[in-house]
């Protein structure tokens, strides 16, 4: 009975290739989906099998095909061939072509439970058997992992131990994304892999490099050199954007999205990756993967550093009632897991420096679409018609998909140039001239299209089979990658992401804005008011900024970007009163992580503070050289000093750093600054001292082990830390109620706790220092948010 198959597998090949062809037989390829009735596999591999088999059926191939399953047979089966049947036929080719195709197909997929070691044994003993009884020779053995990047070393680890084919045949073992959640996990997971499987046998893929558009970018910046070679730079490019925008929620998938998020599960890798293509020289040999990876790697090591103010999060209002009712959580386990951000990028060498780059994505948006856009300067102004060709946008779109495009496509704006065609799977398609595209008619771009449209899947599939490095991620891209992406993401682990409703009613809520080389949303955040957080509708009856009294003294609360604005506005008011009454402000600023984001609100919005008649004088200071990143001067610099015109001599940073040592008592440091002091603010009295708050209820760096009382009248001194640097140089509580204001800032989830106990108790300074703030003649004021406020 052995003959049937093979038989089949001859009727087949007459039915696809021309009369008179021979083909010969190159050998039995064995194909593993592992978790092979999964979501991926069921929308995108069997379908992506099935046309590779289609292809390559009368190439002298043949196949078997496994679906792995943790299941026993008794469920796997009937659920895996439930989804064969629902697979469609190539497009092209006859009606008895396409039966007979999933007739075979049928015969030749089998379920295989996948669990234990016995079970891959089982699997290897399978594969090895069935080429045999046909007396073909093996030519290689591929295995796609559908299943959760947690497992991969342990499945890669069975692969290897039991089903590893002989000599001369091949291994391919592919894994989809993610590649771990952050620099740490990918480098232990590539650690692990390691011991389990070659280099060359692992094919990590994005798919996102499978898209006929993504692979064309590289090709077409080749094929069109000499047009673009003269304008693909700073001086004539304004800006690019990378955009991947959803209207789906994220049901079906709460338990890997809320691990992961929008900025790890899309920007870490897709986004990232056309990024690397549009900004990477491009490449004598464009099959070369060596020269491509090293390009990539280069590109990498010229990107800017990113932060929390390089980044702008929000999340759609029913994302957590989602999470709650698929994972099974309660109302109080709130998730900050965002499901849109907008970040941009800049690229430090002198093709692209101070372009910016822009990579948004996000759940639950007005619209489906995804785009590589790159927009030309146009300085051209027409005096007769200012609608003309020539002053409307130049621009360069790799659109993956829109709605008014049905079809991928590569966009080029007439009034650049005409393009030199891809190749002869593309063609030029003329637009439709009521339909508009990024601030342009159809018939105002040059427009090319894929001559067969085909699914990334399909083409990433087909390369696999083939042996091409095309769509996957080498171990140095991926962990260059997660070395960039890793800081933002750890910079923005605690902050509260902007809530939208999602859909059309968002609006231009997630509008974001470039100020210098950090962005900001454009429009006024929206204020959730503390009804809305005990079960009070979010409507925008209630989004306001709260005021109110806490521990006797004024309090504003709001979100935290709000919160942010708000001190940054008074701030401004009080220097300007103060300048305009004496001539000049004096501002005593603290150190720490609060302040940071009011240092960068003020250099990058308050273009109108009256810098050149402010002192900036420090409230407190860590015993290390000002020039370390553990400094709070050297913070204080490099968000604020550096990009604002103060006189240097207005400047003033703690003495810690005298005759080469650092605090020692016999330097008088303490008694230096407070002369400073004494001799420039008019009664040492500063107009505005900014305080944070620990989570031990000091401030400045007046500790529970300070003596306070033995300060009393002094203005500086030197004390403890419980933590390192132990040593701080600090102003005394007497100096701070000297001033004619004092603002205290706390924000974050984590100082709830600390506010609630502090709301509660009396005045105790000696274990509760924060306590002891008490201006005599001026103003109080707390600066809360809402996520310190409320928890």
């Amino acid at each position: 009975m052995m003959w049937r198959p093979l038989l089949t597998f001859l009727l087949l090949d007459s039915v696809c290739t021309q009369k008179g062809s021979s083909k010969e037989l190159k050998g039995h390829v064995s194909v593993v989906i592992v978790g092979g009735t999964g979501d991926l596999a069921k929308k995108y591999l069997w379908q992506s099998f099935f046309q590779l088999y289609a292809d390559q059926v009368s190439s002298g191939y043949s196949f078997s095909f496994y679906g792995g399953g943790l299941s026993e047979a008794e469920k796997g089966k009937p659920k895996f061939f439930q989804i064969l049947k629902s697979l469609a036929c190539p497009s092209e080719g006859s009606e008895e072509r396409c039966a007979l195709l999933k007739e075979q197909f049928f015969k030749l997929a089998q379920y295989q439970q996948l669990n234990t070691t016995e079970d891959y044994e089982n699997l290897a003993r399978d594969i090895r058997q069935r080429p045999e009884d046909e007396g073909l020779a093996e030519a290689g053995r591929l295995f796609y992992l559908a299943v959760p990047a947690s497992t991969y070393a342990d499945v890669a680890e069975k692969i290897s131990r039991s089903c590893r084919p002989g000599q001369g045949q091949w291994l391919r073992v592919v894994l989809e994304k993610p590649f771990g959640h952050d620099l740490d996990s990918a480098e232990q997971l590539a650690t692990l892999l390691k011991k389990s499987l070659h280099e060359d046998e692992m094919f990590r893929i994005d798919h996102y490099l499978g898209k006929q558009v993504v692979s064309q970018i590289l090709p077409f910046r080749k094929d069109n050199k000499n047009f673009l070679d003269p304008i693909w730079n700073k001086h004539h490019i304004e800006r690019m954007e990378i955009v991947l925008k959803e209207t789906l929620d994220v049901k079906g998938r709460a338990q890997f999205y809320d691990q992961y998020g929008v900025i790890r599960d899309v920007l870490q890798n897709h986004l990232t990756e056309v990024l690397l293509l549009l900004t990477m020289g491009v490449p004598a040999d464009m099959s070369n993967s060596d020269e491509i990876v090293n390009k990539k790697l280069q590109v990498f090591s010229s990107l800017k550093d990113i932060d929390r103010t390089s980044a702008v999060i929000g999340q759609y209002q029913a994302y957590n009632s989602e999470v709650q009712e698929e994972l099974n959580r309660t109302k109080e386990d709130i998730s900050n897991t965002p499901t849109f951000a907008g970040v941009v990028v800049h690229v430090r060498n002198t093709q692209f420096d101070g372009v910016p780059i822009f990579l948004t994505s996000g759940k639950m948006l007005d619209e489906q679409v995804a785009y590589a856009r790159i927009l030309f300067k146009n300085e051209v102004f027409s005096v007769r018609n200012s609608s003309s060709l020539r002053c409307s946008p130049k621009q360069i779109v790799f659109l993956l998909r829109h709605g008014n495009l049905l079809h991928s496509a590569i966009l080029v704006s007439k009034n650049l140039f005409k393009p030199t065609v891809p190749d002869d799977s593309w063609k030029e398609v003329t637009g439709e001239r009521d339909t508009a595209l990024f601030g342009l008619p159809l018939s105002g771009y040059h427009i090319y299209m894929p001559t067969f449209q085909r699914e990334a899947h399909e083409v990433v599939v087909s390369q696999i089979f083939h042996g091409r490095k095309d769509s996957i991620i080498r171990v140095e891209t991926m962990l260059a990658s997660w070395a960039f992406w890793t800081p933002l993401l750890d910079s923005l682990a605690q902050q509260v992401p902007r809530t939208y409703p999602g859909g059309t009613d968002t609006e231009n809520l997630l509008d974001f804005q470039l100020h210098g080389r950090k962005i900001t949303f454009t429009n006024e955040a929206v204020i959730l008011s503390p009804r809305a957080f005990v079960g009070g509708s979010a409507t925008a009856e209630n989004f306001q900024v709260m005021r109110g009294k806490y521990r006797n003294a004024d309090m504003v609360s709001a979100w935290p970007e709000e919160l942010i604005d708000r001190l940054a506005a008074d701030l401004q008011a009080a220097a300007e009163e103060a300048v305009e009454g004496g001539g000049l402000f004096h501002l005593a600023l603290s150190g720490g992580s609060s302040p940071l984001a009011l240092f960068q609100r003020l250099a990058v919005h308050h273009y109108s503070f009256p810098w050149q008649h402010t002192h900036i004088w420090m409230v407190d200071e860590r015993c290390v050289p000002l020039s370390e990143p553990g400094s709070n001067f050297h913070a204080l610099h490099e968000d604020l000093l550096q990009h604002v015109r103060l006189p240097y001599f207005n400047i003033h940073p703690m003495p810690v750093h005298l005759n080469r040592r650092l605090c020692v008592e016999e330097d008088g440091g303490p008694l230096l600054y407070e002369n400073d002091i004494s001799r420039l603010v008019n009664g040492s009295s500063f107009h505005f001292v900014l305080l944070g708050v620990g989570y031990d209820g000091h401030t400045a760096s007046l500790f529970q082990s300070t003596q306070l009382d033995s300060h009393a009248h002094r203005l500086v001194v030197l004390t403890e830390s419980p933590v390192k640097p132990h040593q701080r140089m600090s102003l005394t509580l007497a100096a701070i109620n000297q001033a004619q204001r004092v603002g205290v800032l706390v924000t974050g989830k984590s100082k709830h706790e600390m506010i609630i106990q502090l709301s509660r108790i009396k005045d105790d300074p000696q274990k509760w220092p924060i306590t002891g703030v008490r201006p005599t003649g001026g103003k109080l004021v707390w600066y809360i948010d809402y996520d310190a406020l409320l928890g």
